[in-house]
């Protein structure tokens, strides 16, 4: 296998951006008048808007001569047909099998997936009904009110970023329940929430593909625990307040739940790449089946334009490709993500994980470590408020860093419980916000790009500009549309691994450092045990004295 940068047109690049790099936005939009519609490209409820990326023609048609050159259209046929694209851990990844509709066809070595995929679906509908219905009850026998999901990482940031996004969409059936999240290893989450829930009306759902996380099995435990205290009798507390969300169902068994409250998925679904299987179940608990289904259909659009449109024309294709050029031939390194809506705050973590976990790797498909850069550090914020804090870093510091700016063109604000004329006035005063908050991401993407000197200003009001930006539009923030919106960035970040020749699918580095842990967990726990290495030995010593109630 030919090193990717040994391609001649990955040299190519290589020389275009050594001059093309250096033009200046201001110059690129007066040098071509029709460069806002050029690089401007729509599908269903999205434009995407590449006019302010450091790209020109030129650059495109490079780009897409190594996205050719690299095999992008056999990986994207190898990704949907179910092939070993998971080399290292000898595993196809077929998200997109999640999403497809009942009564399509994903056959993969003989088999048709879809029926497996949709007869967990209707089970997931089931416990949603039963909830919904108020037919779920405690060991008490009062109804749930409180469903605590307890993940981490794709288990926990999903379905969270997700509820959080959609709650303008929350089921009416749902509106008597709560949907909480646990993640954190150190309990913060969950003593904040045993605080102040019922045990008597709260379900447990623990979302594990292996059921064998350290973090998520520690707060489970201590979930058991706090029940147990209320209640004694073991066998009715896991009966009626707890669900298994797994891929290893014998393990959630022996851990004492229930057969059938154990929902499956399977392990070609990556855990980034879950919130589409039954690890949404709190997301159907709070939208409804309905929403549910409709978040899938958009991201199933998504992957049907990903799988067939012309690479000039294929959003998350042209996304990715504009990652590349910015992150290994411009030398961008860091990428902010800045949505201009409330309800999209949780997104830009998601996609930390998303990107991150699946393309911060050095090593290429054949194990040659790589000479390029691959991932770019990736942060962000909620724009209104990100403006008050690091945009400062943007307009005016020393680090080049890509943005993209996030943003539903039209917003409902549905405000149950108030009467129709106070109601019509704060609709009113909201819509004017969401304007607001319209002109200022426009406004900051174009500062960004453009800069602002005046030489009769003193430097330290000086605005260089250069900085380049995608703006990605939704129509409105809908399931479908947010359904689209994850899977248009899953592809391209699949579009990237695929230039830079890396696999996005496993993630060895988390891997050993949970190893690494449950080592260090067996030192720390007990007298013996050796640590080798100086610094980690002196700070397990501390910690012993200090739990030891020696102090420092």
């Amino acid at each position: 296998m030919t090193p990717v940068d040994a391609l001649p047109e990955w040299h190519a690049l290589l020389a275009h951006a050594g001059t093309a790099g250096r033009v200046h936005l201001r110059e690129q939009f007066a040098a071509d008048p029709d460069r806002a519609a050029r690089f401007a490209f729509r599908h269903g409820p999205f434009l995407l808007d590449l006019s302010r990326q450091r790209l020109d023609a030129a650059a495109v048609e490079r780009l897409l001569a190594l996205a050719v050159a690299a095999d992008l259209r056999g990986w994207i046929d190898r990704l949907f047909a179910g092939d070993e694209v998971n080399h290292t851990e000898r595993q196809a990844a077929l998200h997109t099998v999640l999403r497809m509709p009942a009564g399509t066809v994903a056959r993969v070595g003989g088999e048709d997936l879809v029926p497996a995929v949709e007869r967990e679906r209707q089970r997931m509908a089931g416990m949603v009904e039963r909830l919904h219905a108020g037919h779920w009850r405690g060991y008490s026998g009062r109804a749930i009110t409180d469903i605590v999901n307890i993940g981490v990482g794709g288990s926990d940031l999903g379905p969270a970023m997700v509820c959080d996004a959609l709650h303008d969409f929350t089921d009416p059936r749902a509106a008597k329940l709560r949907v909480h999240f646990a993640s954190s290893m150190d309990g913060s989450q969950l003593n904040r929430l045993l605080r102040v829930l019922d045990p008597e009306t709260t379900l447990f759902i623990v979302s594990s593909k292996s059921f064998s996380t350290a973090d998520t099995l520690a707060n489970a435990r201590t979930a058991r625990e706090w029940l147990l205290a209320h209640q004694a009798d073991e066998a009715l507390v896991l009966r009626q307040h707890f669900v298994a969300v797994t891929a290893s169902p014998d393990k959630a068994v022996a851990w004492g739940i229930a057969a059938d409250h154990i929902l499956l998925f399977w392990r070609w679904v990556g855990g980034r790449y879950s919130l589409w299987s039954t690890i949404g179940f709190p997301i159907a608990v709070q939208v409804g089946m309905a929403r549910f289904r409709e978040l899938l259909a958009g991201a199933h659009a998504i992957d049907e334009h990903f799988r067939t449109a012309a690479f000039a024309q294929n959003l998350p294709v042209l996304l990715g490709l504009a990652g590349v050029w910015n992150t290994t031939f411009l030398g961008i390194r860091a990428q902010a993500v800045l949505p201009y809506d409330g309800r999209l705050a949780m997104f830009p973590a998601y996609l930390e994980q998303l990107a991150m976990e699946s393309n911060g790797k050095g090593v290429d498909r054949a194990g040659r470590p790589v000479a390029y850069a691959t991932c770019p550090v990736l942060w962000g914020g909620v724009g209104p408020n990100a403006q008050h804090a690091f945009y400062q870093l943007l307009h005016q510091g020393t680090v080049p860093v890509t943005c993209d700016f996030i943003a539903p063109v039209r917003r409902e604000f549905p405000l149950h419980g108030i009467d129709a004329v106070a109601g019509e006035q704060a609709r009113r005063e909201l819509a004017s916000q969401h304007r607001l908050a319209l002109a200022n991401c426009l406004a900051q993407s174009r500062l960004l790009a453009m800069g602002d000197v005046d030489p009769s200003r003193p430097a330290w009001r000086h605005y260089h500009g250069n900085q380049p930006s995608t703006t990605l539009l939704l129509d409105e923030l809908t399931p479908f549309a947010l359904g689209g919106l994850i899977a248009l960035y899953e592809h391209k970040v699949f579009v990237e691994s695929v230039l830079w020749n890396i696999n996005p699918f496993d993630q060895w580095g988390v891997e050993l450092g949970k190893q690494v842990a449950n080592e260090t967990l067996s030192v720390l726990d007990s007298a013996g045990g050796a640590i080798d290495d100086a610094a980690t030995a002196a700070l397990v010593a501390h910690m012993r004295r200090v739990l030891g109630g020696e102090g420092a």
